[in-house]
């Protein structure tokens, strides 16, 4: 680690922030949560995914903060937008969103070098029942698990708060992909799976930051990952959905640093 870090590393790599560090990841996180609101208005059937991605880099460009993507390992989008069975990591392109898609929309953004990071669920036109459901049920895990976030409870309690509730409603969580720590870097420890067994994992300590960020999928958990290297997709092409917050571990609970300005986090609140 280089001389921008602040904090000290716990025995598991985990950086643990100052209160100056938490004031970062509020102006990052807030940029992030402010153009996911924004871009709202822009979705609708005969939209295309890439025409979305290229709102979102005028919004992140014209709110003097950096893509954290665009280069990201040879990445060369602003977001990440999964359509349907698609899981994480879809690439924006010129796919016409169709009446009743869903879609998970994940912005970074990088604001005097903090990482502000998020996604959340969207819909084109009119919403089926079935994935209303989903969308409800992939917002409420995500919600169970940052209740549980405190000093002295572990990254096991946030997995199995998670993946508890999702199977409780008959739903999967996927294991293939998890949250991480961020900061001044993009991704670092902890991994934060969404799954897991109560008292298991590094214990959380005041001032870590880190993503909590569930997929939820109305069939099999399994993934599988397309061939240009980045889509992950159903393999039982059942729908997906997911939702990502920010977080920082305070003296007794925890701050979301990417909340919607417009209470706009679920889309149909």
């Amino acid at each position: 680690m280089n001389d921008q870090h602040t904090g000290r590393l716990t025995r598991d790599g985990i950086r643990i922030h100052s209160e100056a560090d938490f004031a970062g990841m509020r102006r990052a996180g807030a940029v992030a949560a402010t153009i996911l609101d924004d871009i709202a208005e822009h979705i609708f059937p005969g939209q295309t995914t890439g025409e979305i991605d290229r709102i979102i880099e005028e919004k992140i460009n014209a709110a003097g903060a950096v893509s954290a993507t665009i280069g990201y390992k040879g990445y060369e989008h602003a977001s990440c937008i999964s359509v349907n069975h698609v899981v994480c990591h879809g690439i924006p392109g010129d796919k016409k969103l169709k009446d009743g898609d869903i879609l998970n929309i994940d912005v970074t953004v990088v604001v005097d070098g903090w990482y502000g990071d998020n996604s959340r669920m969207y819909v084109a036109g009119k919403l089926s029942r079935k994935a209303e459901r989903l969308i409800q049920i992939t917002h409420d895990a995500l919600m169970k698990g940052i209740e549980t976030v405190r000093p002295g409870a572990t990254f096991g309690d946030i997995g199995h708060a998670i993946q508890s509730f999702a199977e409780a409603n008959r739903m999967s969580v996927v294991r293939d992909f998890c949250g991480h720590g961020l900061g001044r870097v993009f991704h670092a420890p902890p991994n934060v799976l969404h799954y897991g067994r109560p008292g298991t994992g590094a214990i959380l300590e005041e001032g870590m930051f880190f993503t909590i960020e569930p997929m939820v999928n109305l069939g099999r958990p399994e993934t599988k990952v397309l061939a240009d290297d980045w889509t992950a997709v159903t393999r039982d092409k059942s729908l997906s959905a997911q939702f990502e917050h920010s977080i920082g571990v305070t003296a007794d609970g925890c701050e979301i640093f990417t909340l919607s300005p417009a209470g706009t986090f679920h889309p149909t609140y």
